[in-house]
């Protein structure tokens, strides 16, 4: 009878129908877990004293872990922690508390670590969420699986810089609850007290954010009086609960800011086909005005000069895969004039900007998150590099240029530079800089037939032009100047990813580094008979 239960008890856990637990006292800064990717995800659940639930699912290892990943719990410290796990009990007693983190000596120096680019500690990140500037620090929050390298279980990471270019990695923001786990989203500072937040002369930060559960997605806030360190949800979430008007799930990623001629606040959001337009006064109560179809996800709404002109200003509407369309904005509808473009291609999605940049300052400051796989590493995805988005006057009429903002430049030294070169004598060049884990080179080539040319790194593309087909890495493009045979690249390089800004950022072409493992050329022009009129070589210093 006593085999008969234990092997009931087995099935039952081998099932999910049974969850072992454990009960910790925190007092420790860091929950250490093992991960194996041979393990199936199971239910984990946590029990804090006083506090909200929150579950997720992981690859717990019971034995050899291939990587560790951790809960920052200094927020917990002094209350108990229960725990319940629906797989192996063994797996769960690997779990240990330490103030610092399973492989603390070896962070930000492992091999495929990006070296001038935001990458969390551990984990899976995509997009960036809640880009917001409050009493000189730069918040980004971002997407985050804690829990494992791949996309499941999203909460909201969080981390803070005073340059945008160095960061410091924060506890987390948002945690998934019983409306679901927490996907993309805005935030802004509400210094007229509208939502009734504020404490003193402290503002308040409301974050946005989609909660998505199983069957739906609905819109949600949250309040923080204290830098964002720690947050409050909204009692009375969800917000907006928009299935049964649209008839579908996909309804998310709220990006709201002020409108100061109408004084009221508008929310931006993803519903279906394209981005809807809400109005509110309060934060907590919308209204639903109007709908352009044409994109997915991550929806952006801004008006910028063009040229600088302040007299003379458009707005710019973008979804999450770079397209844009240029128009007008009233508060309660965005009318499209011109549109869809691009500005960039490649592996940059769900770009955000940034709200309550100071108005001394004005930039419109982008970023967007890298799909680029860091291999057989505990952390998974970047954010690119920052840059200032503005509206410039071309003969096709205004669009929508992109290059890395000026806080950038502190990061690259020059160490060389060349004028009128042949693409031989270039390449013998370069040769020297081949093996760098990371670089910047700054490029013009001049074409001598209308026919594919460009620049390599062992023999990945890099830039690839042919003018006849007016085709550049793989995208249509017609320069400023149809007939110049001439285009200008500024190239950055990362251990896993390169950026190429063409033309003074018109367009970007984001790249997985993938260097042929055969090929020995390194950095190499190729083409008929063109000319490297220009030539700069950067070296980069890391952000860690």
């Amino acid at each position: 009878m006593k085999k008969l239960t234990l092997l009931i008890f087995s099935t039952l856990l081998s099932f999910g129908l049974f969850a072992s637990e454990i009960t910790l006292k925190i007092n420790k800064k860091y929950l250490n877990f093992p991960i194996s990717n041979k393990q199936d995800r199971k239910k984990m659940e946590f029990m804090p004293n006083g506090q909200e639930a929150w579950s997720v699912v992981v690859r717990l290892a019971p034995d050899n872990a291939d990587y560790w990943v951790f809960y920052d719990v200094s927020h917990l410290k002094g209350k108990n922690l229960k725990i319940t796990y629906e797989g192996d009990e063994k797996a769960l007693k690997q779990i240990y508390q330490a103030d610092e983190i399973k492989g603390q000596e070896s962070l930000y120096q492992e091999q495929n670590r990006p070296q001038f680019h935001f990458s969390t500690k551990r984990g899976w990140i995509n997009d960036p969420n809640g880009l917001v500037y409050y009493d000189g620090e730069y918040h980004l929050f971002y997407q985050h699986n804690p829990m494992e390298r791949e996309w499941e279980n999203m909460h909201w990471g969080h981390a803070v810089s005073q340059d945008l270019i160095h960061w410091k990695e924060l506890p987390t923001a948002l945690y998934p609850d019983k409306l679901g786990t927490m996907f993309s989203g805005s935030a802004i500072i509400d210094y007229q007290n509208t939502a009734g937040y504020n404490k003193g002369n402290e503002p308040a930060m409301i974050a946005f954010y989609t909660a998505a559960s199983a069957d739906r997605q609905v819109q949600c806030m949250a309040y923080s009086l204290d830098k964002g360190r720690t947050w409050t949800k909204y009692d009375k979430n969800p917000l907006i609960d928009s299935k049964e008007k649209w008839n579908s799930q996909d309804t998310r990623d709220p990006k709201v800011f002020w409108f100061e001629p109408a004084k009221h606040w508008v929310m931006v959001l993803n519903e279906r086909d394209g981005h809807s337009i809400y109005n509110s006064n309060n934060l907590k109560d919308w209204t639903y005005k109007s709908h352009v179809s044409g994109f997915w996800e991550c929806p952006e709404l801004f008006e910028l000069p063009i040229d600088g002109d302040a007299n003379n200003k458009k707005w710019v509407m973008y979804g999450a895969t770079g397209t844009y369309m240029i128009g007008s904005f009233d508060g309660k509808k965005f009318t499209p004039e011109a549109g869809k473009y691009f500005y960039s291609a490649g592996h940059l999605y769900a770009a955000q900007t940034y709200s309550n940049i100071p108005e001394a300052d004005g930039r419109r400051i982008q970023i967007g998150w890298g799909r680029i796989p860091q291999g057989d590493m505990p952390f998974n995805g970047m954010m690119m590099l920052p840059t200032e988005l503005t509206l410039r006057a071309t003969k096709d009429g205004p669009r929508l240029f992109s290059v890395p903002i000026k806080e950038t430049e502190k990061l690259f030294t020059k160490v060389d530079s060349w004028k009128n070169l042949t693409a031989a004598k270039a390449n013998e060049l370069l040769h020297q800089y081949s093996d760098k884990d990371k670089l910047r080179i700054k490029t013009k080539i001049k074409l001598s037939h209308a026919t594919e040319a460009g620049f390599n790194l062992y023999a990945q593309r890099m830039i690839s032009y042919d003018m006849n087909s007016n085709m550049l890495n793989g995208m249509f493009y017609s320069p400023e100047d149809p007939t110049s045979m001439e285009l200008s690249a500024d190239i950055f390089i990362d251990r896993t990813s390169i950026e190429v800004f063409f033309d003074n950022g018109i367009y970007t072409s984001y790249l997985d580094r993938k260097p042929d493992k055969n090929n020995t050329e390194g950095y190499h022009f190729w083409g008929n008979n063109i000319e490297v009129l220009e030539l700069e070589v950067y070296v980069v210093k890391g952000i860690w």
